[in-house]
């Protein structure tokens, strides 16, 4: 039996179904806490764009709440907040989200995870997803967070981190994926 080929793979399609919108702006006129931009690009193994991938978030409130029912907390969410959003890749391979930046998020035993998003990626080829995690650069808790000290190897927390291009109005934070290559995202089992 032949291997198998990108011409025999199927979807997604993203394109033809999900059209770039309004999915990646989270945030209402009332919702809490400081407004920031993500942007990004998706790239394959040789630093080469991938034009119909599809990102999706999910993430707490600025308080570090999830308006979901598995969080015992969700009554103190902030209810205005979305917490999930969604965006295809353009030609250049670029995403972008405007949300908040989310609060720390307990973790077990009294233990807090720095704010983090949780982030999923589909592509062409890829029969299932990936999830990866993003930290922000200017975020100190990152130093005692469990899950980016979980990481065997310790250099390879940088593909975890978005950094902070600007800070006027709006801060803007550069979270590149890459799915393969030696600049390689972390990610997770789901």
């Amino acid at each position: 039996m032949p291997n198998q080929t990108p011409s025999q793979t199927i979807g997604p399609f993203f394109h033809y179904v999900m059209p770039r919108g309004e999915e990646g702006i989270l945030t209402t006129d009332r919702t809490l806490g400081q407004r920031i931009t993500l942007t990004g690009r998706l790239l394959d193994g040789d630093g080469n764009p991938i034009s119909d991938g599809f990102i999706e978030i999910w993430q707490a409130d600025s308080q570090g709440y999830f308006n979901h029912p598995t969080d015992p907390n969700q009554r103190k969410a902030d209810k205005s907040f979305r917490g999930f959003g969604r965006c295809s890749t353009n030609k250049d391979g670029e995403f972008w989200f405007k949300t908040v930046k989310p609060g720390p998020v307990e973790w077990e035993a009294g233990m807090m995870q720095a704010p983090h998003i949780s982030v999923r990626v589909f592509a062409r080829g890829m029969l299932n997803y990936t999830t990866t995690r993003l930290y922000f650069s200017d975020e100190p808790a990152n130093d005692i967070d469990p899950v980016l000290n979980s990481l065997p190897e310790p250099e390879r927390k940088r593909t975890l981190i978005a950094t902070l291009q600007r800070s006027e109005d709006l801060p803007c934070y550069c979270f590149d994926i890459h799915l393969q290559g030696e600049d390689e995202t972390v990610f997770f089992s789901s």
